[in-house]
């Protein structure tokens, strides 16, 4: 059984007729939430949020083994976009244990930063990092829905997601009410795992996240499908021209992507009108 938000207990939703997958309908459709955790019948959000409650105590130090720490490095480029705009208020959306949030802290020095995620599991570990760090005065946290964020329209100077966009249950939904709550001006940078597309990497990283990536996630957090999800995310999640079409489409401009380490990584960037 499960526990919605409401804390009200809900019984496993049963299949629907006839079960298994509706089979693959091409990138854009799977960005709307077709992929999913554990199965094709519940809602996906609920599904993220389960996962990453479930994973949360081993989320660090194994996403480090398995980024070997290069999304450290990922994410000084994405705070090196928003250095020259000065943002003030940050809105951190997918914020997990609260990396990202922890460094636009330290380097970009803001009034305050918002960690905002679905996971109350893995923001009670970001609670810790930022207590630790001393920076509870300038970061909080709250758990929200990134389809309907209950806050003020034009009230943040910057909105970041850091390998959380592909978790989105409608990726149009989201990036537009991003844009809703942005002032005019204000700015959205965006981290997302990518496919690389030359050989040789192609092929290893393809190796490396559908087999190594998922063998250690079983071991380590006990949860295999939830490192399953992430390689099969990736591949429906639309990249390069896609995306910052969809950026577009919410009301961005200035648009652009750049990709780091030979295309597993890519940073969207854009501003609001």
């Amino acid at each position: 059984m499960t526990i919605s938000k409401e804390n009200k207990i809900q019984e496993p939703l049963s299949p629907p007729p006839g079960g298994g997958r509706e089979g693959l309908v091409g990138r854009e459709g799977l960005s709307e939430g077709l992929v999913r955790p554990y199965n094709d019948y519940e809602n996906k959000g609920e599904q993220i949020e389960r996962m990453f409650d479930s994973i949360a105590p081993a989320y660090d130090p194994l996403n480090r083994i398995l980024s070997l720490g290069i999304d450290i490095y990922w994410r000084k480029k994405g705070i090196r976009y928003l250095k020259p705009f000065a943002p003030q208020q940050i809105l951190d959306i997918a914020t997990g244990t609260g990396d990202l949030a922890i460094a636009l802290a330290r380097k970009l020095k803001p009034e305050a930063v918002l960690g905002v995620d679905i996971s109350e599991g893995m923001m009670q570990v970001g609670r810790q990092k930022v207590k630790k760090a001393g920076l509870d005065s300038i970061i909080s946290f709250s758990q929200k829905d990134c389809m309907a964020l209950d806050l003020p329209d034009n009230s943040y100077d910057a909105a970041t997601v850091a390998f959380g966009v592909r978790n989105f249950e409608n990726t149009r939904r989201g990036l537009t009410e991003i844009g809703r709550i942005l002032k005019p001006g204000g700015h959205i940078m965006i981290l997302e795992f990518s496919s690389p597309e030359k050989f040789p990497v192609k092929q290893l990283y393809r190796f490396y996240s559908s087999t190594i990536i998922p063998f250690f996630g079983k071991l380590l957090s006990r949860d295999k499908a939830a490192y399953e999800y992430l390689p099969a995310s990736i591949r429906a999640f639309p990249q390069g021209e896609e995306m910052t079409g969809l950026l577009k489409e919410a009301g961005f401009t200035n648009t652009a992507f750049k990709t780091y380490t030979f295309g597993i990584c890519s940073m969207y960037t854009g501003e609001k009108q």
